[in-house]
């Protein structure tokens, strides 16, 4: 299991890299297409809850992702003091041809299991998720160790 989280995490650099970005601008992006697929629009303060970040520094994000061409802000129909992030419709193409030969890799290796052998993975990584996420919270709440 910690090859794996290592393995994604330097990934997830590489990644960045191609897609011009960094790390913490492909986790936000990760959030605003997370959100794009399930059809909810997000505001700066809802992308910088989800990312931990201040408003202050999703600024700075939303800047550069613009900058680079994979979003826009666009005045939220039903509050036009707000402004919503929106994906430009070239940011998805762009992301799966990064992204692309992972997700066929990971569709050959689905296919050598059934429906209930991937229902218990569904639910294993779904579990340690939510114990992951647990865990990590108690140790944001503790003090750092003293040297």
């Amino acid at each position: 299991m910690d090859r794996m989280i290592a393995t994604a995490q330097f990934g997830q650099q590489d990644i960045a890299r191609r897609l011009g970005l960094n790390v913490t601008d492909l986790t936000c992006l990760g959030f605003l297409i997370e959100a794009s697929m399930a059809g909810e629009s997000l505001v700066a303060g809802d992308l910088a809850v989800r990312a931990r970040l201040t408003t202050g520094a999703v600024t700075g994000v939303l800047n550069r992702l613009e900058k680079a061409g994979y979003i826009r802000r666009a005045p939220d129909p039903g509050d036009r003091r707000r402004v919503v992030v929106v994906m430009e419709e070239t940011a998805q193409e762009r992301i799966l041809a990064v992204y692309g030969p992972v997700y066929q890799r990971l569709a050959v290796l689905f296919a050598d299991y059934g429906p209930e052998e991937i229902a218990v993975l569904t639910d294993w990584f779904s579990r340690a998720r939510g114990l992951f996420e647990e865990a990590l919270r108690e140790i944001r709440e503790e003090p750092p160790l003293a040297p």
